[in-house]
Order: C-alpha cells, then sequence, then structure tokens
C-alpha cells in the first residue's frame, strides 16, 4: 500500500508503524480477521514501545473527543463492553488484553501491573479492535488521530527534561 500524505515524512520506523495501523484499522473495519492477523504481525515487529505510546495516545484521542466533559467509571465500562460485543461478534477476543489496553490508554495501568506479560500481537490487535471500534463511533477517519499521536511522541521526545 502507499503511504498516506502525512506520513511520508516520518522517519521509516514511524512509517512502518503508521501504515500497518492503517492496514489494521481497514481490516478491523472489514471485519477481516486474516488481514487483521496480518497487520498486527507487521505492527509486533516495530519497535513495541513506540507502537504502544501511538495507538494509546490515538486511543486517548479519540476517548476525548468522544467524551469531552470527561470519562466515568460507568464510560469506561460501556467502551469496554460495546468493544467487546462488537469485536466477538467476528473474532477472537482476550478480555483482559483489551482491559490492559482500554486503561493503559488512559494511563491508569502500569505495565508491571499485569500479571502476565501479553504478547506484542496481542496487544496490537486489541489496540486496533479499540482503535476501530472507538473511530466508528465517532464517525471519523483514522489519519488525524494517527497524526497527532505521532506529533505528541515527537513533542515528548524532543521535550527537555527539567
Amino acid at each position: 500500500m502507499t503511504v498516506s500524505t502525512p506520513w511520508r515524512r516520518l522517519p521509516a520506523p514511524a512509517r512502518a508503524i503508521a501504515q500497518a495501523t492503517a492496514d489494521a484499522v481497514a481490516a478491523a473495519r472489514a471485519r477481516d480477521d486474516e488481514e487483521l492477523d496480518a497487520a498486527a504481525a507487521r505492527l509486533a515487529g516495530c519497535d513495541q514501545a513506540q507502537v504502544g505510546v501511538v495507538l494509546g495516545e490515538a486511543v486517548r484521542l479519540l476517548i476525548e473527543r468522544l467524551h469531552p466533559d470527561g470519562l466515568s467509571g460507568e464510560d469506561v465500562q460501556a467502551v469496554f463492553e460495546q468493544c467487546a460485543r462488537d469485536a466477538l461478534a467476528w473474532t477472537d477476543l482476550d478480555v483482559d488484553t483489551l482491559v490492559t489496553v482500554l486503561v493503559g490508554a488512559l494511563g491508569v495501568h502500569e505495565p508491571g501491573d499485569t500479571p502476565r506479560k501479553p504478547d506484542p500481537k496481542l496487544l496490537d490487535r486489541h489496540a486496533i479492535l479499540l482503535l476501530a471500534h472507538l473511530l466508528a463511533g465517532a464517525g471519523e477517519p483514522l489519519e488525524p488521530y494517527l497524526t497527532a499521536a505521532f506529533a505528541e511522541v515527537f513533542r515528548s521526545e524532543t521535550e527537555e527534561m527539567p
């Protein structure tokens, strides 16, 4: 696939993340399990710290867009339940991994708190399922959220520490 114009200027590792994410979200929207697995495998081959930050930031931005007045515990539960129901209608789902992805994107979960270390492909796959679900709920395309996530990553990496 051709890399989208905003991502063309990204460094090669970031372009790979952007394209694999776009392909994975398209596969999830089409409910194409095989393509989703292939794109998740490509994401799992990327730097997982970077993938986690980008996907987590995109999810967080979408949640903020969908809940501009703040997020209650009931809202988090509703997002989880709706995403799980939607995903279970067409693919396998690991509930613990989806919870890990959701609370991690909200910044209330530390990776060390997880009793088992999830497979990177499984984490990436569930992050994509959540991202696709939230995009459908917002009725918006992926590109602006992914672009904003990369901008946030760049800002955080270039900002001087006090």
